[in-house]
């Protein structure tokens, strides 16, 4: 008997007009995204919450370990504790731990250690890495290439969430392990983002930036020039 069954895989094969229609439009809708830093209170559907985190999980994991936990958050008082946990950690950060040059890097962004969209924003995703996962007899067991995994399953999150049309922001307070203690979260699991998740302010505003060109970031074997 096979210890390990397999199923077969036989996706569709799109021609190469439709392909490219797919793909630039799919392009066209993640370049429209934006890290968003306000938020309007206006409730959001736990369905959609439920189908991005879904979408998260189909992710490629290292062993098939899927290696994470996505904690979605709602409560008032749990919002209010991680924005006091996260404030207190940025506002160290800001006037102790960042060399100049970070700071000089984040000018642009307008950013400071106040959070307020940790409580306006209906929902906060926190994303949980297991560094190590407990086996049957409780000892502790090696999970393979986590931190690559858990990276890709939050990326698919937050383009699963601009496709609904919601916005969100990459948070990541420094340390985190605060976010164990209030969410009560095992010691196995390590926080790796938090995300706010809502719709915008009608005032919302973000930084006028711009992504890097196709020249800039995609070379073709050993140098730039494309083979065709």
């Amino acid at each position: 008997m096979d210890e390990h069954p397999r199923v077969a895989y036989r996706p569709q094969r799109l021609d190469q007009t439709e392909a490219l229609a797919r793909g630039r439009a799919f392009h066209r809708l993640l370049d429209a995204r934006r890290s968003v830093r306000s938020f309007v209170p206006d409730p959001v559907p736990r369905e959609l919450i439920d189908v991005a985190i879904r979408a998260a999980g189909t992710a490629p994991s290292g062993a098939h370990q899927q290696p994470w936990t996505f904690v979605a958050v709602n409560e008032a008082a749990l919002k209010r504790a991680i924005r006091e946990g996260a404030e207190a950690e940025e506002g160290e950060f800001y006037r102790h731990r960042a060399p100049p040059e970070w700071l000089e890097a984040l000018a642009p962004l307008g950013t400071d250690w106040r959070k307020p969209f940790l409580e306006t924003a209906p929902y906060l995703i926190v994303v949980f890495r297991h560094a190590w996962h407990p086996g049957p007899d409780g000892t502790k067991r090696k999970t393979y290439y986590s931190t690559e995994s858990v990276g890709i399953a939050t990326g698919l999150l937050i383009a699963a969430l601009h496709t609904m049309g919601l916005a969100t922001l990459t948070h990541t307070p420094s340390p985190m392990e605060f976010l164990n203690r209030i969410l009560a979260r095992p010691e196995w699991e390590r926080p790796f983002v938090l995300l706010p998740v809502g719709y915008p302010a009608a005032d919302a505003t973000v930084p006028d930036l711009a992504r890097k060109p196709l020249e800039e970031i995609r070379v073709w074997n050993r140098n730039q020039e494309d083979p065709c």
